[in-house]
């Protein structure tokens, strides 16, 4: 299938999400009624692969397995469903490793500051060791986890009261960040004030003035209309973050082996094809967001990883994930962190 942006963020998201609640050529009835939860808008590239997944679950089972998608935090903030994810009120969720480390506190070595240089870096690293190392922990911890993480981007910064272009402009700066100890550490190495909020509250926190900007990739930026309330969009590409498609173990146990491995062969295809959409989107996001009225500016990344070097922010993370851990890192990005 050739993807286009128009396919992506128009009409492609709308028919396809209508298809997990559809039995098209079911042989029976559905024997297990899941539900998948995310925290992306509709028409965002993750929602509509994974509604193309799901379809083509429910065809390959013959309409035993119908899983339906939930997006837009409909079943409540990240921190919310994962709880239902544990207890089993949800049967998958896809979800941030740094915000999955509230639980899995290794599972977010992926989001350490100015780590990944490139995509060619992160690809190799999340199908190699480190995704591994990833997935192992998330296992350990009781929960199950596809082979293949999805994409969330690199994460750029904006602001509506000026550029950030060192690190001496995050110094007292209200931003808001993910509700994970990672991101807290990150922008306090820079003297920001950071505040953690759920991704549902944060056009409401930029709106009333709560915080004065905020972090995250150019696709989120676009979906969620943050130019409506804020004006700078600076490229730090301060971390890179996907989404691991994570599972309930008694739900997942609960299917046949071979249903198993239907719902995770489309579950890992449809990653391999949203990564690909949102190298896509990249390539024409700046341009359109500068349309709506945002003023970009690159940023030499290189101060801000000395600051943080400075602030012991990697020496930090490092103690706190352990050498193993930190190891199979900075093998994976080929230098020497702290």
């Amino acid at each position: 299938m050739t993807i286009t942006r128009r396919s992506i963020l128009m009409g492609a998201a709308a028919g396809a999400l209508a298809a997990p609640f559809i039995r098209p050529g079911a042989a029976r009835a559905a024997e297990f009624s899941y539900k998948i939860a995310n925290n992306q808008p509709l028409e965002h590239p993750s929602n509509v692969r994974l509604a193309e997944a799901v379809k083509a679950i429910l065809e390959e089972t013959s309409g035993a397995v119908d899983i339906q998608i939930f997006p837009s935090n409909q079943l409540g903030a990240d921190t919310d469903v994962l709880g239902q994810l544990r207890s089993g009120g949800v049967e998958f969720f896809q979800l941030s490793p740094v915000i999955l480390s509230t639980l899995v506190p290794n599972a977010s070595i992926n989001g350490v500051g100015f780590a990944f240089p490139d995509y060619d870096t992160v690809w190799k690293a999340m199908d190699g060791e480190l995704g591994a190392y990833a997935r192992g922990q998330i296992e350990n911890a009781g929960l199950v986890v596809m082979d293949k993480i999805w994409d969330n981007g690199f994460r750029q910064t904006t602001t509506s009261t000026k550029p950030i272009q060192t690190p001496e402009d995050f110094q007292g700066f209200k931003i808001r960040v993910p509700v994970s100890p990672l991101w807290t550490s990150l922008f306090s190495a820079f003297g920001a004030a950071p505040a953690s909020i759920n991704f549902a509250e944060v056009y409401t926190a930029l709106q009333t003035g709560i915080v004065d900007g905020q972090e995250n990739p150019l696709a989120i930026m676009k979906v969620a209309k943050l130019w409506e309330v804020q004006k700078y969009l600076s490229m730090t590409n301060h971390m890179w973050d996907g989404f691991w498609l994570l599972g309930n173990r008694r739900a997942w146990g609960a299917l046949p082996e071979d249903a198993q491995q239907v719902v995770a062969k489309h579950f890992n295809a449809g990653a391999e094809r949203q990564r690909e959409d949102v190298m896509a989107l990249n390539a024409t996001l700046r341009g359109d967001l500068e349309s709506q009225g945002f003023v970009f500016n690159d940023v030499d990344p290189q101060p801000f990883e000395d600051k943080l070097r400075e602030a012991g922010f990697y020496a930090e993370w490092k103690k706190t994930y352990g050498d193993e851990a930190w190891e199979i890192l900075e093998a994976a990005v080929g230098r020497k962190l702290a």
